[in-house]
């Protein structure tokens, strides 16, 4: 069974930071993602959904239970990498379906990603 641990979770600023000065950004329709390697041997997950993408506080907390569930399930497929997933204007007003569809995009090309910088 796949869990979402604390040791897959981004916690601190610094990891943050080093994301958004290094990382790749990945685009989808109603996510970013912010791909950077880690030496941890597995994937971290931090999430940024910006009150101003998304204004009332059910939705964006509806959002990252989404992103976390999906990221759960995915996280077997994913290299060694810190992932921080933003949400984009319009994001709440897609639906679990539409933002399911959004994942799985960006996980597949996250896993290509992972898989091309390793092969290299």
């Amino acid at each position: 069974m796949a869990r979402f641990t604390r040791r897959a979770r981004l916690s601190k600023p610094g990891d943050f930071d080093t994301a958004f000065e290094r990382g790749r950004r990945i685009q989808e329709r109603h996510l970013t993602a912010i791909v950077v390697a880690n030496a941890l041997g597995h994937p971290r997950l931090g999430l940024a959904i910006a009150r101003k993408s998304v204004a009332l506080a059910t939705q964006r907390n509806r959002i990252k239970r989404v992103i976390r569930e999906s990221f759960r399930m995915h996280q077997h497929e994913l290299g060694a990498l810190d992932i921080v997933i933003l949400a984009r204007p319009g994001c709440a007003h897609a639906g679990a379906a539409g933002l399911n569809r959004s994942l799985e995009r960006l996980w597949s090309r996250i896993a290509a990603l992972s898989a091309s910088s390793s092969s290299a």
